[in-house]
């Protein structure tokens, strides 16, 4: 009879054991399966030991990181130099905290009131200096740990900027840190070919807070040797004086200019232009730095704030080089 071959022992012994429950082939799927569209990237939670998958965007796989994109990672990126572009991520701003309005304060000066020291630094325009094309002025107001307080434009267009250079009329638009113009600031055309004591040919600054609203003036005053102001009030009342060293375009120090009081005696404050070195003989990117007492009325500060400006424009903002008419026999 035949006979069925025996199996070795193992095998035997395999199928007594019970099935393996894992399938010997993955299932089969439907085809018609669609992906849904691609989720936001989500950081792994705060103390979770382990990374994201590759492709991913996560703080710890820089290659796969936008670099435009900040982190909150604890330790900063290093790049291996060489294999990575270094981001190209500019400073923050840090604007002043906005106080609470104060009784009596035009809306928008509660950061000048809380003051007694103001920087005001004017923007370096490399362009302006190579070509020659005036451009419009802007300038960073900031405190003495280096905060902004507010951002004065120049609104002045193209042709009035280049015809009439430093004797342009002007307007200065002072904005806070929400974006809102809180002062604006004045100059007329002074026509300067007539005689230099004849009252309309003197600079005059109009400061208004809020736009449109006249706070005050600065005035300017014929004197033969140093440059005098009035601080006037919205009536052309006299309330401070403004007194100038005998000569502005000392090269190597700092021009102080005095903040008087109505008699003359006492000084209030001053508005000092910074010597900044090369900085300063070859551009008009200047630095002024503005005292007043901390008790001063904000009026008064806002005015001796705009006189600073009326300063800049008449002294330090510099025209490119006339060339001279010399005939040669």
């Amino acid at each position: 009879l035949p006979t069925t071959p025996k199996k070795p022992a193992d095998e035997t012994e395999n199928q007594i054991k019970s099935p393996d429950p894992r399938p010997g082939a993955p299932p089969e799927y439907s085809s018609s399966f669609v992906p849904g569209p691609t989720g936001p990237a989500i950081p792994p939670p705060a103390g979770y030991p382990g990374g994201l998958p590759m492709g991913y965007y996560g703080p710890h796989q820089p290659s796969t990181f936008p670099l435009y994109m900040q982190t909150r990672s604890i330790c900063p990126i290093q790049y291996q130099p060489g294999k990575y572009p270094a981001p190209q991520l500019s400073a923050p701003v840090i604007w002043m905290p906005t106080p609470t309005p104060i009784p009596h304060c035009p809306p928008g000066l509660e950061c000048l009131a809380q003051l007694d020291n103001i920087h005001v630094l004017q923007h370096f325009e490399p362009l302006e200096m190579i070509t020659g094309f005036e451009t419009n002025n802007r300038y960073d107001i900031k405190n003495n740990m280096g905060q902004m307080v507010y951002f004065v434009t120049e609104d002045t267009d193209d042709y009035t900027r280049n015809a009439y250079r430093t004797l342009r009329p002007f307007v200065l638009r002072v904005t806070d840190c929400m974006g809102r113009e809180v002062m604006t600031m004045q100059r007329p055309f002074r026509c300067t070919c007539c005689c230099f004591c004849c009252p309309s040919t003197r600079q005059e600054l109009e400061v208004q807070c809020p736009p449109g609203i006249t706070m005050g003036f600065v005035a300017e005053h014929w004197n033969l040797c140093r440059a005098v102001y009035s601080l006037q009030n919205e009536k052309k009342e006299d309330m401070m004086g403004v007194l100038g060293p005998c000569s502005t375009y000392g090269c190597g120090s700092d021009s102080v200019f005095e903040i008087l009081s109505l008699d003359g005696v006492s000084i209030i404050g001053s508005i000092t232009r910074k010597w900044n070195g090369v900085l300063s003989a070859m551009s008009d990117a200047d630095h002024f730095e503005i005292h007043f007492p901390l008790d001063l009325d904000v009026t008064m500060k806002a005015m001796i704030f705009g006189a600073c400006f009326l300063i800049d424009f008449m002294y330090f903002e510099s025209s490119p080089p006339q060339r001279s008419n010399i005939h040669h026999d």
